[in-house]
């Protein structure tokens, strides 16, 4: 029930790789500028993607966190 390694791993190398290969920022503002924008680039790719099983997780977060859920579940 659990996919939570492989997106933050996918997310810290995409990060890696695109910090590595800059080398050094001129200002700190580039580099929250990258960060922002690996983040994005990340986003729009698992938008693009479908969760495997969500329909027998989604029932089983509802229960466990249902007042949570109750605020966002439409």
């Amino acid at each position: 029930m659990i996919y939570t390694t492989n997106p933050i791993e996918s997310l810290n190398s995409n990060i890696k790789r695109k910090t590595k290969s800059k080398g050094s920022f001129p200002t700190i503002d580039s580099a929250f500028k990258m960060l922002y924008l690996s983040t994005q680039e990340v986003q729009a790719k698992w938008e693009r993607t479908s969760m495997r099983n969500w329909s027998e997780i989604y029932p089983q977060l509802c229960i466990f966190f249902s007042e949570i859920m109750g605020k966002y579940a439409k």
